[in-house]
C-alpha cells in the first residue's frame, strides 16, 4: 500500500481505502481497551508499512495527520472513534501516548425489523436526522476548540450511525431520496434551538433572516441556543425599532446606518455561522462505504444465511438485467473477499472480520458468516439518534415535504419507532417555511371530502375570538402556512347560523377568503340542510382574490437587489435615492409586521404608520421577552 519514497521513507498509498478496515478491524478486536498511537501504528499494515515504529518526530507527525483524516472518514460514516490522554503522558511525549478506542456508547443500540416499504421513507427520515444531528455536534465543536486544526476530525457528539441503521434495515443506502427534499434541506444550512410554548423544537434554517421569520411567525417561542442566533435576532429587533416613514424618509438612511454602525453588524453572510449542517448526501455508493455497510449487516445477524444475489440488490442496487445482476453478485463476492482478509500479511491478530462457510459459498453461493470480533456492537440505532430519527419522521408525516402516500407511510412507522423510545425523549425539530399539518388540518379535511359544513370557533385579525359555520372548499400551503379555502356563496336559508354581511353578490370572489387553519380553535362537522356545488374555482384565483381587500404598503430598503425583495411576487419595485421603494399589497398586517422585522438590517422605511406602530410595539415586546432593552 506504501509507493514511491520521500526522505528515505515510503510515502503513504491507499488507493482503494482499505486501510480504514484494518483501522476498524485493530479497534474492534481491542475494545473496550485502548490502543496507543504507536500501537495502532504498528498493528494496522498501511501505517507500519508508511509510518513504521514511529521512530522520530516526522513519522509521527504524518501519521498523526493520515489517522485523524482516517478517523474524520469513519465519523462521518457513522463509526466515531473517541481519544483520550492518560494522566501519566507528558507533552513533551505527544503522540506516543495519545490512545483511542471505537466509541460505542453507554447504551446498547436499540434494533427492529424495517419492510420493504419503510425505506424510501425511512432513507428520507435518516437524511433529514444526519443534517441536524451533525449540525449540533460541529456547532458544540466550535464552542468547545474555537480553533480547530484543519486535520481535526469532526467527531459527532450525538451518534450519526447511518452504517449502524443500514445493518438492520440492509438497501436503506440505495434508496433515491427525493431531488425536492434534498433540496429543501440542505439549503437550510444551520440549526437553532427554539423554544415553542414550552417545547424545544430544533430549527433547520437558511441564514438569520429565515430564523427571525420562524420566530416572529410563532408567538411566544424564544431562540435557547446558538448565541450567535440570538445576538443575530436582538440585531433585527433593534434596527425595527427605529424604522423611518416612508412617507417621510429624509433622513432615514442616515439614521439606519448609525444603528446598524453601532451593532457593528457582521456582512452577510456571516451572522448565521453557529451550527453548520452537513450538507451532503449520505447514501453514498463508495467502495469502503458498501463495505462498512456489508460488515455491519453481516455482524448483525451472525450464523443467518443470505444468498448473494440477495446481498447484491440490498448492497448495490436494484438490477434489471441478468447481466447487471451478475455484476453486482460479482462486486459483492470481491467485497466478501477484502472483509475476509483484511490484513495483506494475515499475521496480525484481528486481521479478518469474519469465518465465512466458504463450502457454502462456492457449491451455493450463500453467505453465512461467524466471529465479527464484536463489530456487532455497531449494529442498530443508537438510543439517542433513535429519538431524532423518529422526530423526523414524525415531522414528514405531517409535513408537505412527501407525497400523501408517503407521508400515510411514515405516520405508520413513526408509531412503530415511538414504541422503542421513552415518552418526552423524542425532540422536535423543523424546517423553516414548512409548518406541520395544524391539529384541526384532519377535521377541515374530513368536512372537505365529505362535502359537510363546519362549525368553527376560530380568532380573527385583531385576536378577537368567533364563531361561524363554512363551507371548507380546500385546503392548500402558501409559503409553508397551511390555509382553507373558505366559500361563503350559501345564503342563510342553508345553513344553520352563519355571519351576516353586506357583500355585493355579483361579484363572484367576494364568495371566496382564505382563513389559516392555525387561527381555528374547535371545529365540528354538521350537516348542511340542502345540498350545494362549490364552484370549481382555481386556488390562483382565489389567492388573488384575496388581496382585494388588503393593505397597501411601502418599505425602503438601504440598497437595490436584496433577494427577499426580488421573493415578493405582484410587489412594485422602484429606485429610490441609494436603495429601493417597495409598493406591496398584503392581506395579513401579522404577516407583514413579521416581514419587515426579520428583514430590518436592510429596510430603512416602513409605511403605514399604524403597520409601523405595530412593528416597533412587536419587537420590544420580543426584546423584553429574551430581557433585553433597546438603549439607542
Amino acid at each position: 500500500m506504501a509507493e514511491g519514497s520521500l526522505n528515505g521513507r515510503r510515502r503513504f498509498s491507499d488507493k482503494w481505502g482499505k486501510h480504514e478496515l484494518d483501522v476498524l478491524a485493530v479497534l474492534s478486536s481491542a475494545f473496550p481497551q485502548w490502543l496507543t498511537s504507536r500501537q495502532i501504528a504498528q498493528r494496522v499494515k498501511a501505517y507500519a508499512d508508511s509510518y513504521g515504529e514511529l521512530a522520530d518526530q516526522a513519522a509521527k507527525a504524518a501519521f498523526a495527520k493520515q489517522f485523524q483524516r482516517d478517523r474524520a472518514k469513519l465519523a462521518a460514516m457513522g463509526i466515531a472513534i473517541e481519544s483520550r490522554q492518560p494522566e501519566y503522558s507528558s507533552k513533551s511525549e505527544g503522540q506516543d501516548f495519545a490512545s483511542y478506542r471505537l466509541q460505542l456508547g453507554d447504551e446498547p443500540r436499540v434494533r427492529m425489523r424495517f419492510e420493504q416499504e419503510d425505506l424510501p421513507v425511512l432513507a428520507a427520515a435518516n437524511y433529514l436526522a444526519q443534517s441536524m444531528s451533525m449540525s449540533s455536534a460541529l456547532q458544540q465543536a466550535q464552542h468547545e476548540h474555537q480553533k480547530l486544526s484543519r486535520t481535526a476530525p469532526r467527531v459527532p457528539q450525538m451518534p450519526v450511525p447511518g452504517l449502524g441503521l443500514d445493518s438492520i434495515a440492509p438497501g436503506l443506502g440505495t434508496q433515491t431520496i427525493p431531488d425536492d427534499l434534498i433540496k429543501e434541506i440542505d439549503s437550510r444550512r444551520f440549526a437553532a434551538t427554539v423554544d415553542v410554548d414550552g417545547e424545544h423544537i430544533n430549527v433547520a434554517y437558511s441564514d438569520s433572516d429565515d430564523l427571525a421569520m420562524f420566530v416572529l411567525e410563532h408567538p411566544g417561542s424564544k431562540i435557547v441556543s446558538p448565541q450567535e442566533a440570538i445576538d443575530a435576532f436582538n440585531r433585527r429587533l433593534h434596527c425595527a425599532i427605529h424604522f423611518a416613514s416612508a412617507d417621510r424618509p429624509e433622513h432615514a438612511f442616515e439614521e439606519h446606518q448609525e444603528i446598524t454602525d453601532s451593532f457593528n453588524l457582521p456582512k452577510d453572510g456571516e451572522e448565521a455561522k453557529g451550527r453548520k449542517a452537513i450538507s451532503q448526501s449520505y447514501q453514498t455508493g463508495s467502495e469502503v462505504d458498501r463495505r462498512l455497510r456489508l460488515m455491519l449487516f453481516l455482524s448483525a445477524h451472525l450464523g443467518e444465511e443470505y444468498p448473494l444475489t440477495d446481498l447484491a440488490e440490498r448492497f448495490y442496487g436494484h438490477c434489471e438485467t441478468e447481466d447487471e445482476l451478475k455484476k453486482a453478485v460479482t462486486v459483492i463476492r470481491k467485497d466478501i473477499g477484502t472483509l475476509t482478509t483484511v490484513s495483506d500479511d494475515g499475521e496480525l491478530a484481528g486481521s479478518q472480520f469474519f469465518d465465512i462457510d466458504w463450502p457454502l459459498l462456492e457449491s451455493e453461493g450463500i453467505i453465512s458468516a461467524t466471529n465479527s470480533l464484536g463489530l456487532e456492537r455497531l449494529a442498530g440505532i443508537a438510543p439517542q439518534y433513535l429519538s431524532m430519527l423518529t422526530a423526523s419522521v414524525s415531522y414528514l408525516a405531517h409535513s408537505p415535504l412527501l407525497p400523501e402516500q408517503s407521508r400515510e407511510q411514515a405516520q405508520s412507522l413513526s408509531q412503530r419507532l415511538r414504541a422503542h423510545t421513552e415518552p418526552g425523549e423524542t425532540p422536535w425539530l423543523s424546517l423553516t417555511g414548512y409548518e406541520l399539518e395544524p391539529p384541526i388540518y384532519p377535521i377541515v379535511n374530513s368536512a372537505i371530502l365529505r362535502k359537510k359544513l363546519l362549525d368553527i370557533e376560530y380568532t380573527d385579525g385583531a385576536g378577537r375570538t368567533r364563531e361561524q359555520v363554512v363551507v371548507p372548499a380546500k385546503i392548500f400551503v402558501d409559503e409553508g402556512v397551511y390555509y382553507a379555502a373558505i366559500w361563503d356563496g350559501l345564503d342563510d336559508s342553508q345553513v344553520q347560523r352563519t355571519r351576516k354581511t353586506n357583500k355585493d353578490k355579483n361579484r363572484k370572489h367576494d364568495d371566496w377568503r382564505m382563513l389559516r387553519l392555525a387561527r381555528i380553535g374547535k371545529a365540528a362537522i354538521i350537516e348542511p340542510e340542502h345540498d350545494f356545488e362549490i364552484p370549481d374555482v382555481p386556488l390562483s384565483e382565489i389567492r388573488q382574490w384575496s388581496f382585494d381587500n388588503g393593505t397597501v404598503t411601502q418599505f425602503i430598503t438601504d440598497v437595490p437587489g436584496h433577494e427577499f425583495v426580488q421573493a415578493l411576487t405582484d410587489a412594485k419595485v422602484e429606485p429610490f435615492e441609494q436603495g429601493e421603494r417597495v409598493t406591496l399589497t398584503v392581506s395579513s398586517d401579522s404577516w407583514f409586521v413579521a416581514f419587515c422585522i426579520a428583514h430590518a438590517r436592510h429596510i430603512v422605511a416602513v409605511s403605514p404608520g399604524t403597520l409601523r406602530t405595530m412593528i416597533v410595539a412587536r419587537a420590544k415586546r420580543e426584546l423584553s421577552v429574551n430581557g433585553e432593552e433597546d438603549s439607542h
